[in-house]
């Protein structure tokens, strides 16, 4: 495989044709955005000095001549402040500096946890042990406290840094010996640091360390491009999580590749963009790293999701990175607001097809008619500043991406990828208005189809498993050679699990997932992932989970409500009581039940595959 640095540069582009299909019997396709791709050449970095992420830091402190860079809160009524980038590098050195005075070496093999909302401390953390080619270990909530035990003591964490005095209490439940530093970004409770004690756990404050790390002044260790920046757990549905190793390379050249076919509407300097999503996982860190390397801000969100419209009517931001759920929600909000309303609903029907005939020709904009009568509020509610929106982590309907664009005026772009590839494999290209597929592969991978015989996908027919190869696939497995066989071919292809299907235009559609398949008693095949991400798109869930057994003839389901739906729907039909005492509720299981269904009816889904009430 042979790797290149490219200045961002746009070709012309045909829509009707939008991959480049390599000659050969594997049918590989790769970016038209790159032309030596075809030639088994892939993006590495943009800029010849910016090949780590330690490098993209400094970058964009000069890109943007010192100007700000991570920006916070102390309140929903207090106007956003700002940390310029020569102040971020010098506190982030700092910190690394203290780190190596507390005793952890200067090295790849030195692992850094981090349990903690996104915040500038967060970022903070992470530069200050790239300073020292430290690698960075993110904890988060949802891996649960017996997860992350097993986590810092795989990776031999000996320091975790912790947001608070609930998160520091949670790792003290289960500490492996091997933990002996927790540093706090708040104040911790008395009771907690004697617990700590307790535990032969030292406790200590962020600006401690960057007080010794000022004091000892250690010289800086940068990494090189092929050292592991960043192992990322990703949880699996059974047994422990696994930690995917990735490069500074690998996450420079997926960053590069993203910025590289967003062509004229590419990030810059002048760009501002909300930090809202988990910074655990690598969508968000991409779009910060992207931001960073070009000399942009980032303001982070207060931490309350409700209050999500408050922080960006606050910041104003020209980019944000999105998820279908949030979508999902604006969608939902608005379609409730016009359902009890005539006038309403024709005055959003003709905005919709206006805008969406704009959208046909190519054209993007927030000042139509129709933007201040109808989708002004919307707008509004994410800043009114809004140029591009990223979403990724799981598929998007089309009637709701549709909408996205139609309301925001601004240009919204889908990708696919998972962790193992950074996060962008392919990417919708501006101009494409056409939903329901996720794009030509981006100029860091190729991307090819396998058969799964067994589901009946055939590579010839243009279906089967999704395989990448490229600079953005990982190193592999933290301590998992066996699991990182299976998943990375001795060829270097990764095996996604996915199954997709290349459309005419050699645009991606993912149509299926690979594994956990059951029969049940009848014959019947399920694939309750498909089940599942179509249940997921219900309002009233925020997690599903199918099961079925060869011996039942039907299939059933454990859902997780989304509380502050459902409380409010209780609250509108006079029905009183705890979450607990709602999910107990006939009605309440009822209206789940039949919006589900509803879903199902309207995927297609066969009457096997749509869930019963067990008896």
């Amino acid at each position: 495989m042979k790797c290149l640095s490219v200045q961002p540069m746009r070709p012309p582009i045909d829509m009707n044709n939008q991959s480049e299909l390599i000659k050969g019997p594997e049918l590989v396709r790769t970016s038209k955005f790159y032309k030596e791709a075809k030639e088994g050449k892939f993006v590495r970095h943009l800029f010849s000095d910016t090949k780590t992420l330690y490098d993209s830091f400094r970058r964009g402190a000069k890109e943007s001549n010192n100007g700000p860079c991570l920006g916070w809160r102390d309140g929903h009524t207090k106007p956003y402040q700002w940390l310029h980038y020569n102040e971020a590098l010098l506190r982030a050195k700092n910190f690394g500096s203290g780190l190596v005075a507390l005793g952890l070496e200067a090295n790849p093999h030195t692992f850094v946890g981090i349990y903690s909302q996104n915040c500038p401390e967060w970022v903070l953390t992470e530069q200050g042990a790239y300073c020292y080619s430290m690698v960075i270990v993110p904890l988060y909530d949802t891996l649960g406290p017996d997860a992350c035990s097993y986590i810092i003591k795989q990776a031999n964490i000996n320091i975790v840094v912790c947001e608070d005095d609930s998160k520091c209490n949670l790792l003290l439940d289960r500490p492996p010996k091997c933990l002996t530093r927790l540093i706090t970004m708040k104040e911790v409770r008395p009771a907690t640091n004697q617990r700590a004690k307790n535990r032969g756990i030292e406790i200590l404050k962020f600006e401690e360390v960057e007080r010794l790390g000022a004091a000892q002044d250690n010289k800086e260790v940068p990494p090189k491009a092929s050292d592991v920046c960043t192992i990322c757990y990703t949880s699996g549905t059974t047994g422990n999580p696994k930690g995917v190793m990735l490069s500074h390379e690998n996450v420079v050249a997926a960053v590069a590749s993203v910025i590289l076919q967003l062509g004229d509407h590419k990030i810059t300097s002048s760009d501002v963009m909300i930090s809202f999503l988990p910074l655990a996982h690598m969508l968000e860190r991409c779009c910060e790293i992207g931001i960073y390397t070009v000399g942009g801000s980032v303001g982070f969100f207060s931490g309350d999701v409700k209050r999500l419209s408050d922080d960006m009517k606050a910041l104003k931001p020209t980019v944000t990175p999105a998820v279908p759920r949030l979508l999902n929600r604006i969608f939902d909000k608005v379609q409730s607001d016009i359902s009890n309303s005539f006038i309403k609903r024709t005055l959003y029907n003709m905005a919709m097809s206006s805008k969406e005939n704009e959208i046909r020709r190519g054209i993007i904009r927030r000042n139509s008619l129709w933007d201040k009568l109808v989708f002004r509020k919307v707008q509004e509610g994410m800043g009114g500043r809004l140029r591009l929106m990223i979403v990724g982590s799981a598929p998007l309907a089309a009637n709701v991406l549709t909408f996205t664009r139609c309301a925001l005026g601004c240009l919204v772009v889908e990708g696919y990828g998972q962790t193992e590839c950074v996060a962008p494999v392919t990417l919708t290209v501006q101009g494409d208005y056409i939903p329901e597929h996720v794009g030509p592969p981006v100029a860091c991978c190729s991307v090819k189809l396998v058969d799964v015989p067994e589901m009946e996908y055939f590579a010839v027919a243009n279906q089967g498993e999704v395989c990448v190869k490229g600079t953005n696939v990982f190193q592999g497995y933290f301590m998992e050679p066996d699991k990182t066989k299976e998943t990375l071919g001795k060829d270097g292809w990764l095996h996604t699990g996915d199954i997709g299907m290349w459309l005419p235009n050699g645009t991606l559609k993912i149509v299926d997932r690979k594994k956990h398949i059951f029969k049940l008693s009848q014959g019947e095949y399920i694939v309750p992932e498909k089940i599942e991400n179509i249940y997921i798109r219900s309002q009233y869930v925020q997690q599903v989970f199918v099961h079925g057994e060869s011996l039942k003839s039907c299939i059933v389901a454990v859902i997780v409500p989304d509380v502050e739906v459902i409380k409010q729907w209780a609250t509108e039909n006079h029905i009183a009581g705890t979450l607990s005492v709602l999910c107990a509720h006939p009605e309440v299981k009822r209206l789940i039940m039949d919006d589900m269904i509803l879903w199902g009816k309207e995927a297609g889904l066969k009457s096997f595959e749509q869930v019963r009430q067990p008896e």
